[in-house]
């Protein structure tokens, strides 16, 4: 029994973990550079054409959790946004040729949950 559930406890954990992926399209015209920042966890890395990458959240978020994906090429176009995941899903960024937030592609509940980050060189826009 006590197998169970501990077993049943992390299927629970691993499924209610909100999740946040960024999808890079793959006409893309360069590689991507980017940092997670996640509650003061840094992730660093890259993303080709047609790749993505995503993080995770916290199950039971404090007030001031927060997390933020930043990117840019080596062509400039430095871009940060803050992200309000979605507790128990994914939460799915489409990224167009260009590396901007594809609007067309991403759900607009996506949309609602992403602001600019603060202090931000490169605004975020829609």
């Amino acid at each position: 029994m006590l197998t169970i559930a501990v077993i049943a406890a992390v299927i629970f954990w691993y499924v209610t973990l909100p999740r946040v992926a960024v999808h890079y399209s793959k006409d893309g015209a360069a590689e991507l550079r980017y940092i997670w920042n996640t509650q003061h966890r840094i992730d660093k890395g890259a993303l080709l054409p047609g790749q993505a990458t995503s993080d995770i959240g916290h199950i039971f978020p404090e007030e001031d959790f927060f997390m933020m994906f930043d990117w840019w090429s080596d062509k400039g176009g430095r871009r940060c946004i803050s992200i309000t995941p979605k507790w128990g899903g994914t939460t799915e960024i489409k990224l167009d040729e260009a590396g901007k937030i594809d609007t067309a592609r991403t759900d607009q509940d996506v949309i609602a949950r992403l602001q600019r980050c603060e202090g931000a060189r490169d605004p975020f826009v829609l």
